[in-house]
């Protein structure tokens, strides 16, 4: 009797046992069922009769945004989404290399206020538009970055350019995701382009596998079998595949919303604005920093430039915002920026990091109140806690908070001789840049005095895009832009080959106007090859090579300090001939035409005018600022 009753109470835990077991049976069927797409399919049908496809719903979310230019080098996996666009209007310009083609949708995103698409097939495709996403990422370009990609049911299966390029970009991109059925195109694209334009803007990657990007009869020839299988394991692989296609094109075609998604941009709180307003009001050398964030969206550039006259204090502007108050303008101070800024005593950096360009904060006196405002707090606060201390540190929109700024001192002045002081450094510095073009030269031409020339000849309604050592480094003394977002630089990643991307994107945005490059030798051997691009689309550009025959930045240090000109030298290459042959039009400066350089100069204004593209291949001895001299 005692062991019947010890056996009772297994006995009665063994229903609770077998319900369990059936419950997580029922469990596991219902989640395999809902990742097989069974349930969504029950209510979403597949129309295996159409003949549309998921470069379709690309092309359509696209159009929503307003983004009028697709920069592309073609591939077979992206194909449908190339063809949807033409379709729906939107320019599809192809270039020569993928990562030209992510440059010029960094320009557009930079002049345009939108979202720059590139598109690009997969694995090499992509990673060759590695260097120019880092540099829109640290250029805060919005930037979607559109990548082909191996059928879903063959990644990681060895298929054809089939590499972890998620993995490749997530240090690089503020979104990225793989699309894995069509009737996620939109909502991830949407998502993806919220995503590049909120917070600090940046660049964004979407992967679209091959399989959702081309039509449902195409896609199930290389999916299913022809001919039915025999034997069980081969009907279980068939149902496996058609169901697979089934859910991959389930419900692809049912309306959903394509507009854009609200943005998140961060804005200054006003407790912070106002004791910002106390500190510069009471200040006696007021000097303010603008770098490329005060001109991002939504703030116009004509109201950032408005408010600045009004404030009245001395400015400093770099990359984007290089242009900002035109040419010549009484508060833009160009020169001797390090003196400037150990003699101020409230310096207000708006959208500038503390980095390498700044001595990573060394550059400030120690007495010296800084307010800083910046829409990425880990760059906002870069080396603060080594070489320097912001009184006020404000995160959000540069643009809106100076204009903020303003209002709340709104009938302040101060003396008038601080700006006078710093117009006089900029004169003497302006004074030495006359002497030195002044200077012979063994052979070649004067660089200083092509540049000046250069600047007097510049129209206003140019846009200057720089890509260079050398050469760039001079003219960003000498040659001003004539008004806001004219100057295409590459920015902190401080990245050669930008300029012929720069210069394709800058042309299409703004047609009416004339895009001045100014090359270096090295940094156009990148991009003379896109030279057949503007022929091809029909874009006229001016090329500006300053041909001094070798990598001098490098070389100004490598031999005193090395004794070696190893890997520094080049030829003096006839680049114009280049791109003759291209299809383009080229001069060539020398000193035997040194007397005629504004006429040479306004010839190849004409050429572009008339619709060519032109290289100019300017001779040049090689210039040292440090000791003033022109070396041959």
């Amino acid at each position: 009797m005692e062991i019947l009753k010890a056996a009772a109470p297994v006995g009665s835990f063994f229903p609770f046992f077998l319900l369990l077991a059936c419950g997580t049976l029922v469990a596991a069927l219902l989640g395999a069922a809902h990742r097989l797409g069974l349930f969504y399919q029950l209510l979403h049908k597949v129309d295996k009769a159409s003949v549309r496809h998921g470069g379709e719903n690309v092309a359509a979310v696209l159009r929503a945004h307003g983004v009028r230019f697709v920069f592309t080098l073609v591939g077979g996996h992206i194909s449908p989404l190339l063809v949807a666009c033409e379709k729906l209007g939107i320019r599809v310009v192809d270039t020569r290399h993928e990562v030209t083609a992510v440059f010029a949708a960094d320009a557009t995103a930079r002049l345009s206020g939108t979202v720059g698409v590139a598109a690009v097939t997969a694995g090499p495709g992509l990673t060759n538009t590695v260097t120019a996403v880092k540099n829109a990422q640290m250029a805060h370009s919005p930037v979607l970055l559109l990548g082909g990609a191996a059928s879903t049911l063959l990644q990681n299966r060895g298929a054809l350019q089939a590499v972890d390029q998620l993995s490749l970009f997530r240090p690089l991109c503020k979104f990225c995701a793989s699309v894995r059925r069509v009737r996620d195109i939109v909502p991830t694209l949407r998502a993806a382009m919220a995503a590049a334009q909120s917070g600090t803007p940046g660049p964004v990657f979407v992967e679209l596998p091959i399989d959702v990007l081309y039509p449902y009869f195409m896609v199930q020839k290389e999916m299913v079998p022809a001919k039915p299988p025999k034997g069980l394991v081969g009907r279980v692989v068939s149902w496996y595949l058609e169901n697979y296609l089934a859910n991959l094109f389930a419900g692809a075609w049912e309306p959903q919303p394509e507009g854009p998604l609200p943005l998140d941009i961060p804005q200054a709180a006003p407790q912070q604005v106002q004791r910002c307003v106390e500190i510069l009001s009471r200040a006696k050398r007021p000097l303010m920093v603008l770098g490329s964030q005060a001109l991002l969206t939504p703030t116009p550039a004509d109201k950032l430039q408005a408010a600045l006259e009004t404030l009245g204090v001395p400015c400093f502007l770099g990359g984007m915002a290089r242009g900002l108050l035109g040419r010549n303008h009484p508060l833009h101070i160009r020169q001797n920026r390090s003196a400037a800024l150990k003699k101020a005593d409230v310096i207000v950096l708006a959208g500038t990091v503390c980095d390498f360009r700044l001595s990573y904060g060394r550059v400030f006196s120690r007495s010296s109140k800084i307010i800083i405002v910046n829409r990425n707090r880990e760059e906002m606060l870069l080396n603060s806690d080594i070489f320097w201390k912001p009184q006020e540190a404000v995160q959000g929109d540069v643009g809106s908070f100076v204009l903020k700024l303003v209002e709340g001192l709104q009938g302040q002045t101060w003396a008038p001789d601080w700006v006078e002081e710093l117009q006089e450094a900029d004169r003497q510095k302006e004074q030495t840049f006359r002497e030195k073009a002044a200077g012979p030269v063994a052979q070649h031409l004067n660089p200083v005095r092509v540049l000046q020339l250069v600047e007097e000849t510049l129209p206003d309604n140019s846009i200057l895009v720089v890509d260079g050592g050398d050469f760039v480094g001079t003219a960003a003394h000498l040659v001003q832009p004539r008004g806001p977002l004219c100057w295409l630089d590459p920015g902190a990643f401080g990245t050669l080959g930008v300029g012929a991307g720069f210069a394709l994107g800058a042309k299409l945005c703004r047609p009416d106007a004339e895009v001045w490059c100014l090359f270096g030798d090295g940094a156009f051997g990148y991009s003379l090859i896109e030279f057949d691009t503007f022929v091809r689309h029909k874009i006229p550009v001016m090329a500006l090579v300053g041909n001094d025959a070798g990598w001098t930045q490098i070389s100004r240090e490598q031999v005193p300090c090395l004794g070696s000109n190893v890997a520094c030298g080049l030829a003096y290459t006839d680049y114009h001939k280049a791109a003759v042959g291209l299809g383009a039009r080229g001069l060539l400066l020398s000193r035997d035409n040194e007397d005629q350089v504004v006429e040479v100069l306004h010839n190849a204004q004409q050429q572009c005018r008339d619709g060519h593209p032109v290289v100019v291949n300017i001779l040049i001895g090689r210039t040292d600022f440090r000791d003033g001299s022109i070396a041959v």
